[in-house]
């Protein structure tokens, strides 16, 4: 038995048994980090540097790649170091760090693909609003508002989850530091509500986002249908499909991970879809948006 007193490290999941299989992990984790931190860096150095990527939906791009770098930053080196070097641990303070930066990141970043959905929205249904509704001080004072909600949720979980006794061991079925999978070690039945009253409203204004989005779409739709040359709906298209294949990634993968039965459940399972909503999303966005943004390609090369 151990309290959150006298608890030093955690265990966390061994991503494999077998030394071939953790090298074959470390190759596999260090060439999603490497591409997604050149994709990533390419994005940001792009809309820095080229004028023509100066807009609403590049300076929100840029802080999306932002964050995409910090949940890489965040899950990956650990899950190396320990790949490589055969170990499992971590220790409680490095686990509330962990815990902290990968909730800041990934709730900024929920918050901030609901924004780029407001960008095309006033882009195609709002055009001769564009520059009233998203001029430059609006621009940072919503991307501001995401980080601050970000960090404030991030804040809010870490010290109520790290607050918590915790006598059911230290080991955890993930291969970092995820709230499900402390609370299971909890034996507070007060603080675990407390927790899950935290998370309920949390899902709430994911839920909120998520309607948001859905209702933007269809009006984006509506008013994309009804532009008359194919060549102008070929466009408009274009510069929504990006993000709408952002959001339906981050969505399907976090989704499942939080829903599925227990009856499928499994530690290999579990690593697969962890590593889906937690390291392959900010690898693929860059490459998503890339594909069908000319200006961006031409400022990438």
């Amino acid at each position: 038995m151990s309290n959150s007193s006298s608890l030093t490290q955690f265990l966390l999941l061994a991503v494999a048994d077998r030394r071939e299989l953790q090298l074959l992990h470390f190759w596999l984790f260090l060439a999603i980090s490497l591409a997604a931190l050149l994709a990533n860096g390419l994005i940001l150095s792009a809309v820095a540097w080229d004028h023509h990527l100066h807009t609403p939906m590049g300076f929100f791009l840029l802080n999306l790649s932002l964050t995409g770098l910090g949940c890489i930053c965040t899950t990956v080196p650990k899950a190396m170091h320990n790949s490589l070097w055969d170990r499992r641990t971590i220790s409680y303070m490095g686990c509330a760090a962990q815990l902290f930066f990968f909730a800041f990141f990934i709730s900024a970043e929920y918050f901030l693909l609901t924004i780029m959905c407001y960008d095309r929205y006033v882009a195609i249904c709002k055009p001769l609003h564009y520059g009233t509704l998203l001029g430059s001080r609006a621009c940072a004072h919503m991307a501001a508002a995401a980080w601050a909600t970000g960090f404030l949720n991030a804040l809010l979980h870490t010290a109520n989850t790290f607050s918590l006794p915790l006598c059911q061991g230290n080991a955890l079925g993930q291969f970092f530091c995820e709230i499900p999978h402390i609370l299971k070690l909890s034996c507070s039945h007060s603080g675990y509500l407390r927790e899950i009253w935290l998370i309920g409203v949390g899902a709430c204004f994911v839920f909120g986002c998520f309607i948001f989005i859905v209702f933007s779409y269809v009006q984006i739709f509506r008013a994309v249908l009804r532009i008359p040359s194919q060549q102008g709906r070929h466009k408009a298209f274009s510069t929504c499909l990006p993000h709408l294949a952002v959001v339906f990634l981050f969505l399907s993968t976090g989704i499942f991970s939080d829903l599925k039965p227990p009856s499928i459940s499994s530690p290999s399972l579990d690593l697969v879809v962890a590593v889906l909503y937690s390291v392959v999303p900010p690898a693929l966005n860059p490459l998503i948006y890339s594909l069908r943004n000319q200006e961006l390609k031409d400022a990438i090369w």
